[in-house]
């Protein structure tokens, strides 16, 4: 008996719609990564990209525990010396919300051309509205 291989010809891939209001940022992420990485399914193939769409919405009601409202920061530098950038959590979520959901999903999945391509199948918006009727997305409940 021999081990299957998923072909990246054969995936089927369906198109699921998330409601993050009142959920907590990690626990989602962790959901939201396993799918696009096609971990629920039974032909997970490491190296091929076999996971679903994924479309966030709600994504400015996410939630924290603790004192993270405050104290979260996130850090970015531009390459000079000194060139470091923190923005705290409170201020990227009046910014850009959805930007939030992408970073928490983005260290969960690979670095690499793989990682790449799996984070253009997560579309996060901040409110309840999303462009991809047509795609008949079906609701993940969490």
């Amino acid at each position: 008996m021999s081990t299957y291989i998923a072909k990246p010809n054969e995936v089927e891939r369906k198109w699921y719609v998330v409601d993050a209001a009142g959920q907590t940022l990690g626990r989602l992420a962790t959901r939201i990564a396993e799918v696009l990485r096609g971990k629920h399914k039974p032909t997970f193939t490491p190296h091929v990209d076999t996971g679903d769409y994924v479309i966030v919405v709600n994504a400015e009601k996410v939630k924290l525990t603790g004192n993270k409202w405050e104290q979260k920061k996130y850090y970015r530098h531009s390459g000079y010396p000194g060139g470091l950038k923190e923005t705290p959590y409170n201020k990227l979520v009046e910014k850009k919300p959805e930007l939030i959901i992408e970073k928490a999903v983005r260290g969960m999945i690979p670095h690499n051309k793989l990682g790449r391509k799996i984070m253009k199948k997560l579309k996060v918006y901040a409110g309840p509205e999303h462009p991809h009727q047509a795609q008949q997305p079906e609701v993940m409940e969490l």
